[in-house]
């Protein structure tokens, strides 16, 4: 892979940097079925990418179950950071951030939240390789939408069309061609 071309990298963080995509799926369906909402996995990965609020408000909507979000969102997130000792890094992402590390500027961009993004960066030792750290937090809209990429380039001083996207999810993928950005599937290489 030629990544000296580009003059940025751009890390999603949930199943691209950190293995955590089944601690959140056990999180999710753990903590949803407390207010008899059912999240079956593959509905689970179909919406990866979007923020937790959304989810909870689509998947509430579509089982006609009326929930208080903030609290849901709040016993997930609680869930998860109880299950972060079972963290692991992938490393083929994790390898190119420490590679290129003090080379080029490098970002995290994700739907997730602040504090769970930095905990999983933190509790792997690898919060240090990122420039800039850019969240749900940080935009208006998310992902498909290209905001979270088109943020994490400008907070990193780099035009968008020469930074790289590394994702594992549909629609992190949409928002990277949307910012006008090459993108790496990680998937490529789970499927190897």
């Amino acid at each position: 892979m030629e990544l000296q071309k580009y003059s940025a990298l751009i890390f999603d963080c949930d199943g691209t940097l950190t293995d955590s995509m089944p601690i959140h799926y056990i999180a999710w369906r753990d903590t949803l079925l407390r207010y008899s909402i059912e999240f079956p996995e593959q509905k689970f990965y179909a919406m990866a990418g979007m923020p937790s609020d959304k989810v909870i408000m689509t998947l509430a909507a579509e089982q006609n179950v009326e929930v208080d979000v903030e609290k849901a969102m709040d016993e997930k997130e609680n869930e998860f950071i109880a299950n972060l000792m079972h963290l692991r890094p992938l490393e083929f992402c994790v390898d190119i951030a420490r590679k290129y590390h003090g080379q080029m500027p490098l970002a995290v961009a994700s739907g997730g939240t602040l504090p769970i993004v930095t905990q999983q960066l933190e509790h792997l030792g690898i919060i240090e390789l990122f420039d800039a750290i850019v969240t749900a937090e940080h935009t208006q809209r998310h992902k498909p939408e290209p905001d979270v990429f088109l943020e994490a380039a400008n907070r990193l001083n780099v035009p968008p069309e020469e930074c790289l996207v590394f994702e594992d999810a549909d629609l992190g993928v949409q928002a990277a061609i949307s910012a006008k950005m090459d993108y790496f599937d990680v998937r490529e290489i789970a499927a190897k």
